[in-house]
């Protein structure tokens, strides 16, 4: 039994993230070893989470990886934690379009039998929050409402005339937050702004989010409630149990930066790097920094687990690729906002255009796929792949149905995965000679690109939804 909490709202925007930041700092203060989650597809809160609690923070998705896997991926992040806090996404019913209640806050809470509080903006109403809350507690008797935190208070007078309006609902009132101007974090096109590109700021937030927070919450009140959630049936995850030995305990990683001592030799007497193929521990390196925050932590998990050592690099301050690398992972970020550092690190563009041309594994989602375009707003970056990039006026946004249509480094054509698009940017042309992905929505179409050992692609995957793409791309590092 883990105890559990999800932080949940009637609408975005009613300040989640704002109360379960500020909760997990709280309960981590108090020397509680606390597990950070995030429903749904969001690779921002996640940065703001970990900086609370210490841990990685962990993404919660349904529609990515299914709901089977959403108990193993839980207790994979909880082992060994004291309580654990999930942050919800958009309104509580809110789930992929057209889907019912599938990747919706109400359906993790459910899947992790877990009780949920509610995060209500309060500023302008007073009676009328009864008839919100009694709606949202009604509205699935599956879903345990177990208590409401109201933000953004106005008053003494206000807070009174809002507690005796909801004691006719039987919820109780587990918190009460104040306006409070000094907890706002900046956001960007596509959410919060990343922990990476603000770390002073940051955890300046992340303290008066938890100051806030431990004046106005109850926390033994919720802790209780966290501990009243049962046991997991895991019975009924038996399909995605497998997942739990995939997973090791946490990533050996490395980071790019001043040699150091030399790594010892693998056990089966081969060392490290591109020598001596097939024989030795690959090299992955993945890139990091503030232009590339996008990842999912079990990604690198799987490459661990696959036999791969991890090395995080920073293309805006590194100009090599780590040592030895036989392998390259360049997840998303907001490569547009660092266009000129990345532009000017000419060193390491070389490096990557020379990687791929030599056939080594490179996967690129998103902001990776930009950085090996050509050029991006006009500025020069790898020109791995025969493509222009460069901001547009619209959001693309969604849950995506695909299935790979060229073999590639991380799967075989015919596979299918589903994934996510998340950016304000166009790529010309959209896909290559042999594109990644046939997506069938919005609207049938290819994408991506694949050619030698580079698949390059707009779309978001969750590896541990297919753990078979971590081991592939391993062995390929291995062998190519």
């Amino acid at each position: 039994m883990v105890p559990r909490l999800v932080i949940a709202a009637p609408s975005s925007g009613s300040g989640k993230t704002t109360v379960a930041t500020g909760l997990m700092a709280a309960f981590a203060a108090r020397g509680l070893a606390v597990s950070p989650h995030k429903v749904g597809p969001d690779y921002i809160d996640p940065g703001y989470h970990a900086l609370a609690t210490g841990r990685p923070g962990r993404n919660l998705d349904a529609y990515l990886c299914g709901p089977e896997l959403i108990g193993p991926l839980f207790l994979h992040g909880a082992r060994g934690c004291d309580l654990a806090v999930v942050e919800g996404v958009m309104g509580l019913f809110d789930g992929a379009a057209g889907e019912g209640e599938l990747a919706s806050t109400a359906q993790v809470a459910k899947l992790l039998r877990a009780p949920v509080v509610l995060v209500v903006d309060a500023s302008a109403q007073s009676r009328s929050v009864a008839a919100l809350v009694h709606g949202f507690a009604s509205w699935d008797p599956e879903v345990r409402i177990g208590g409401v935190i109201l933000n953004k208070v106005g008053s003494d007078r206000h807070e009174e005339l809002l507690r005796e309006a909801l004691e006719s609902v039987g919820v109780p009132v587990l918190g009460v937050l104040r306006r409070a101007e000094r907890v706002a974090v900046p956001s960007r096109h596509l959410g919060l702004v990343p922990v990476a590109e603000r770390r002073d700021e940051a955890v300046a937030a992340v303290a008066a989010m938890r100051a806030q927070v431990e004046r106005g919450c109850d926390l033994e009140g919720l802790l209780a409630l966290a501990s009243g959630g049962g046991a997991l049936d895991c019975g009924a995850w038996e399909a995605g149990a497998a997942l739990s030995s995939e997973l090791p305990e946490g990533p050996a990683r490395r980071t790019a930066g001043p040699p150091g001592p030399p790594r010892p030799p693998s056990p089966d007497g081969a060392e490290g790097g591109r020598a001596g193929r097939g024989r030795r521990v690959p090299v992955v390196a993945v890139a990091g920094g503030p232009a590339f925050t996008f990842s999912y932590a079990e990604h690198a998990e799987l490459l661990v687990a696959a036999g791969a050592e991890v090395v995080v690099f920073d293309p805006l301050r590194d100009e090599r690729l780590p040592d030895g690398v036989d392998g390259l992972v360049i997840g998303g970020g907001f490569p547009e906002v660092y266009v000129s550092e990345l532009a000017a690190n000419e060193e390491l563009r070389k490096a990557v255009a020379g990687l791929a041309e030599s056939g080594a594994p490179v996967a690129a989602e998103c902001a990776g796929l930009l950085y090996l375009c050509r050029e991006l707003d006009g500025r020069e970056m790898c020109g791995v792949l025969d493509a222009s990039a460069r901001m547009g006026e619209r959001l693309t946004l969604g849950y995506r149905d695909a299935v790979a249509v060229s073999d590639s480094v991380l799967a075989a054509a015919g596979t299918r995965m589903r994934g996510h698009e998340f950016h304000r940017t166009v790529v010309e042309p959209g896909a290559g000679q042999a594109p990644a992905w046939g997506v069938r929505t919005p609207a049938p179409r290819v994408e991506g690109f694949v050619q030698r050992g580079v698949h390059a692609s707009y779309l978001h995957t969750h590896w541990a939804s297919a753990p078979g793409v971590a081991r592939r791309f391993v062995e390929r590092c291995r062998t190519s």
